[in-house]
C-alpha cells in the first residue's frame, strides 16, 4: 500500500450534478484516505487502509449512464471524456485483440464459450469467434453496441446490464469457459457486484480474464496528474496490483496471472499526438507533425495497464 502526499490544488467548491461524495473504501471499508490531487470539483483519493485509488464527487445513477452516449464514442474532447473516434479506429482494437487471443489461448481451450461484459463495439468477440469460439457480449451503450449485434447478432448481444442479460440471454448458471472485462472495472460503481455474478456463470475451472490501469506503474507515478487515465467522469477506481488481487479474492478468485504484457494497443500515429498533447503545450507541438502520418499505427506498451487472469476458488 502506498498513498503519495498531497499535491494538487484546493478541492473546488463546484457543484457536479447527478453526483455524490464518496465517504468511504469501497474496498475495505475505510474512511481514512490521503489526497493525492485535486482537479475542479474531483479529488483523487488514496485510502489508507488498503491503497485503492478512487475518485469523489462520483457520479451517480443515470448521471454517470449519460457519460456512455454517441459523444463518448466520438468525443469533441477524449481528454476529458470517451475517445477520438473509437468506431473509426475499429482496425487497430482488431489487431491488438488478435495478438491478445496469445494470452487468451495460454489458458482457455478451444472451442470455448465465452462471454465479454463491456464489449462495445464487440472487437473482441469478432476475433475470438473467428477464432473458434461461441461468443456472447452485453454492452450498456447502446449508442455502441449497436455495432456489436450488426457483427455477432442480435441473439448473441444484450444492450443493458449484465443482470439484465443473464434473463434475456438466458444465461445459465455455470456456462463459460471465459469471461471477459477489457477495460470495464474501473467504470462500475460495485465492482464487487458484477465480479460475484461473473463466478456464478463460469464453469469449474473456467477463466476470468480482465484488464484495468495500472496506477503504480511507473509511467503513472512519472506523469503524476497528467497521467492519461485520470479521466474522473467514468475512471471511478485506479487499482494496483495489490488492490485488484485483494478485490478478486474478496469476490471469489485467486489470481493466477497479472501481466502488463499484453496490455499494449496498436494505436495511430494521429492517437499519440492527442496523448502527447495532454502532457503540455510544447509536447503537443512537438508531438503535432505525426498528424500528418495519420493512416501509420504502431504497437504502443508503456506497461501502466495490467491484465489480470482468475479462476473461482
Amino acid at each position: 500500500m502506498t498513498c503519495n502526499t498531497p499535491t494538487g490544488n484546493t478541492p473546488s467548491t463546484t457543484t457536479l450534478l447527478g453526483a455524490a461524495e464518496i465517504q468511504t473504501c469501497q474496498l475495505c471499508g475505510d474512511s481514512r484516505s490521503t489526497l493525492k490531487f485535486a482537479d475542479g470539483p474531483f479529488r483523487v483519493l488514496c485510502c489508507d487502509g488498503c491503497g485503492l485509488v478512487y475518485v469523489t464527487p462520483r457520479l451517480q445513477g443515470m448521471a454517470l449512464e449519460a457519460i456512455y452516449d454517441a459523444g463518448y464514442w466520438k468525443s469533441d474532447n477524449p481528454k476529458i471524456r470517451g475517445y477520438a473516434d473509437y468506431a473509426r479506429a475499429g482496425e487497430l482494437y482488431l489487431k491488438t485483440f488478435r495478438r491478445r487471443m496469445r494470452l487468451v489461448n495460454r489458458h482457455v481451450p478451444k472451442p470455448a464459450r465465452v462471454l465479454d461484459v463491456g464489449c462495445a463495439a464487440g472487437f473482441f468477440l469478432r476475433v475470438a469467434q473467428r477464432a473458434g469460439h461461441d461468443v456472447f457480449g452485453v454492452e450498456l451503450s447502446a449508442a455502441i453496441a449497436k455495432d456489436a449485434v450488426e457483427a455477432i447478432g442480435a441473439d448473441k448481444i444484450h444492450i443493458g446490464t449484465l443482470e439484465q442479460a443473464t434473463v434475456a440471454l438466458d444465461l445459465q448458471a455455470g456456462s463459460f469457459d471465459l469471461i471477459t472485462l477489457w477495460d470495464v472495472i474501473e467504470h462500475i460503481p460495485d465492482p464487487q457486484a458484477i465480479l460475484r455474478r461473473v463466478r456464478t456463470l463460469l464453469k469449474p475451472g473456467g477463466q476470468l480474464l480482465l484488464e484495468t490501469q495500472n496506477v503504480q506503474s511507473l509511467w503513472a507515478r512519472l506523469l503524476g496528474r497528467r497521467w492519461h487515465h485520470y479521466k474522473h467522469h467514468e475512471h471511478l477506481y485506479h487499482f494496483s496490483p495489490s488492490t485488484i488481487r485483494r478485490l478478486l479474492a474478496d469476490c471469489g478468485f485467486t489470481t493466477k496471472e497479472l501481466t502488463a504484457a499484453y496490455a499494449g494497443k496498436f494505436v495511430s500515429f494521429a492517437f499519440i499526438a492527442e496523448r502527447a498533447g495532454r502532457l503540455g503545450r510544447i509536447t503537443g507541438l512537438l508531438a503535432s507533425p505525426l498528424k500528418l502520418f495519420a493512416g501509420c499505427n504502431l504497437y504502443v506498451n508503456p506497461r501502466d495497464e495490467m491484465i489480470v487472469v482468475a479462476k473461482p476458488v
